[in-house]
């Protein structure tokens, strides 16, 4: 089977390091990834990254991740295909809830286990794949 291109990814995260570790994680997997340290940088890479999946820190300042995840999945070409994973220390029944409310498709905790996150990247990107076909 031929190794097909891997899709776009956003990191967003105001925390560099947490960022950085995710990147790198990611890349050597083989994803194309780009991050962005603040809601409204991620707002205004979104549409010319396209990303087929955003990891997105919920508590950042100006932005926090519940409303960039809204605009992001009410983006008229881009919103529906989107898959918004929440990044969050927020573990709390209420939160997750929150999370999928604003349109997130799943959410992972912080700390994150980075295998974990990557089945978790893994499992969104073949329900998109599967939506898509």
């Amino acid at each position: 089977m031929a190794t097909s291109k891997k899709p776009p990814i956003m990191v967003v995260d105001d925390n560099q390091d947490n960022a950085e570790i995710i990147r790198q994680y990611l890349e050597i997997r083989g994803y194309p990834i780009t991050v962005a340290h603040s809601g409204d940088e991620a707002l205004a890479l979104f549409e010319t990254v396209r990303p087929a999946l955003v990891l997105l820190d919920v508590m950042m300042p100006g932005r926090d991740g519940w409303e960039v995840c809204r605009l992001m999945k009410q983006h008229p070409t881009l919103g529906r295909s989107v898959r918004i994973i929440m990044v969050t220390a927020l573990d709390e029944w209420q939160d997750k809830r929150e999370a999928l409310q604003t349109g997130a498709d799943d959410y992972v905790e912080k700390p994150f286990d980075l295998p974990t996150l990557a089945a978790t990247v893994q499992r969104n990107l073949d329900m998109q794949q599967a939506k898509a076909s």
